[in-house]
């Protein structure tokens, strides 16, 4: 398999997070320099026409796109950490604690990256109201983060689980923005403290 990548973007990062909790070692990295418009090209569009990484490409040739996709196929597939929940409580607790994540925190950040930036001005019109608007959406997911972490060890509760990773990749990404986690959430740098003692955060 294949995973095209890119070292800066936090969806792809999620994706490695993954590949390290997993110890999956066996996949061809591809980079993917968004900078310079590698996602754009007909050959990248043919694998995911929304022009987005990360995309895996199976051995089959069939390419997979949208992160939370690919991270639940390979924990699925490989053995080892269980990052989704083994009953059906955990599962729906999990998902329910990642798509927050995804939606309150991922792309909160990154739209408010991509309109205030303007690193993607050559191809996209960025638009500064929303941006800020995003960035204040980001912050409100804060404190509901500090509530959740004040009463679990982890994001979705007792375990290491997918939102982790979701999470911390937003969180990082969000100092391009101006974001950072100061004391007021003492819980979230407590849980902070903990993924960093992980090896897979620095994949």
């Amino acid at each position: 398999m294949k995973l095209y990548d890119n070292n800066q973007a936090p969806n792809p990062r999620r994706v490695r997070m993954v590949l390290a909790e997993k110890g999956i070692n066996d996949i061809e990295m591809m980079q993917i320099d968004l900078s310079a418009g590698g996602n754009l090209t007909p050959e990248f569009c043919v694998k995911n026409p929304f022009a987005k990484v990360p995309v895996l490409e199976l051995d089959n040739g069939f390419c997979l796109a949208e992160t939370g996709a690919i991270c639940r196929y390979l924990d699925e597939l490989y053995e080892g950490t269980c990052l989704y929940g083994k009953t059906l409580e955990e599962r729906a607790r999990i998902d329910m604690w990642d798509h927050r994540m995804a939606l309150g925190l991922v792309i909160s950040v990154a739209m408010g990256f991509q309109h205030l930036s303007g690193f993607f001005k050559d191809r996209m019109t960025p638009i500064e109201a929303w941006g800020k608007e995003s960035v204040s959406n980001a912050l409100k997911v804060l404190p509901i983060l500090e509530k959740q972490l004040a009463d679990n060890t982890w994001v979705a509760g007792s375990e290491f689980s997918i939102a982790d990773i979701t999470a911390i990749c937003a969180i990082d990404f969000a100092r391009v923005i101006k974001i950072r986690i100061g004391d007021e959430y003492p819980s979230i740098q407590r849980w902070y403290a903990a993924m960093q003692e992980r090896p897979s955060y620095k994949a």
